[in-house]
């Protein structure tokens, strides 16, 4: 057995724009929705270190070579009135997982998640990634059943803010 080098977690800068970008579009083809990425090395550099970032991304490292990322935001809760930290992707390269890398970036968002005094975290996974499920569930994470997702994509929230102005 080779022994595996330390894993160095990083929060992202703005010179990782580009690998960031990398690692959507790997997660979107392993979600089988490559199609349906539209992000750009701009609108990433913009929207996590523009005048008001919106997310903030952390980069893991085995001897000096990206192996995983993270991107992330603060949310709220009204019934605690605390933030939360909603965990929008996490990618493991395939050749890398089963060794640790991916519970190692929960724990660095759970101290990230900490400092920032957060009531939770959270994170959706999709119904058929059931490896994902697993892993999930032995991180003690509990699915949360009595909720559905609802989405507006932006053509719908156009026509709906149009209805809303004539009103």
């Amino acid at each position: 057995m080779t022994e595996r080098s330390p894993l160095r977690i990083k929060r992202a800068t703005e010179e990782d724009v580009p690998l960031i970008l990398t690692f959507i579009r790997e997660l979107a083809q392993h979600e089988r929705a490559l199609d349906r990425v539209s992000a750009t090395k701009e609108g990433l550099q913009l929207t996590l270190f523009g005048p008001r970032p919106y997310a903030e991304a952390v980069i893991a490292y085995e001897s000096n070579l990206p192996v995983a990322f993270a991107l992330y935001f603060f949310s709220y809760t009204s019934f605690s009135a605390q933030p939360g930290l909603y965990i929008e992707d996490i990618f493991v390269c395939p050749e890398k997982r089963g060794f640790g890398v991916g519970r190692q970036i929960f724990a660095f968002l759970a101290g990230r998640a900490m400092e920032q005094n957060c009531a939770r975290m959270e994170w959706s996974v999709l119904n058929w990634n059931e490896p994902a499920i697993h892993f999930y569930e032995n991180l003690s994470a509990e699915p949360v059943h009595d909720w559905t997702v609802f989405r507006l994509s932006k053509d719908r929230m156009a026509q709906l803010a149009e209805q809303t102005a004539g009103d």
